[in-house]
């Protein structure tokens, strides 16, 4: 899949980059990246996503926009303010980069359908808020074979980690 002149001038920056160039878009464009949450660590992702040019977005929360969320999960406005998440950070892609699809989940994962929706994906990022999530997560990218990033706050500390346990080094 070739890049329309639209997507080399939207991408210009990252094309004259010798460790990514017209090789490591093209990539970005064929990647499927899977972000559970669609708040405070998965908002601001979505959008970086977006703009950098990976080509789907699967996006799953269950949960609807609250005025109070708005001043940290920055991908939602006050007109969102009773919509779900999902629908509201698709609509926000939409307008940052016509070029990425987004696919939303709006559901609560669990172990009838983690791994299935898991394993649509290339890679998983998770910014959900509670360890039961989170741990099914994990299992689920064992399973499934996915690399996994995970990030967590908790008020001013964060973590950042990426998991692949199923690889096996030399």
């Amino acid at each position: 899949m070739s890049l329309s002149p639209e997507e080399i001038e939207r991408y210009a920056r990252h094309l004259v980059l010798r460790d990514i160039g017209g090789p490591g878009q093209s990539k970005l464009k064929h990647a499927r990246v899977l972000v559970v949450g669609a708040g405070g660590l998965g908002a601001p992702l979505l959008q970086y996503l977006a703009a950098a040019g990976v080509g789907a977005l699967g996006v799953v929360d269950d949960d609807a926009v609250s005025l109070s969320n708005l001043q940290r999960q920055v991908i939602h406005a006050t007109q969102d303010v009773g919509r779900p998440k999902v629908e509201s950070a698709r609509d926000a892609i939409a307008r940052l980069n016509p070029h990425v699809v987004v696919e939303p989940h709006a559901l609560r994962l669990d172990v009838t359908n983690a791994r299935a929706l898991i394993g649509r994906y290339d890679v998983v990022a998770d910014g959900s808020d509670n360890f039961a999530t989170r741990y099914l997560v994990s299992d689920a990218c064992y399973y499934e074979r996915r690399p996994l990033v995970t990030a967590a706050l908790g008020g001013f500390d964060a973590s950042l980690t990426t998991l692949r346990p199923f690889e096996r080094g030399p």
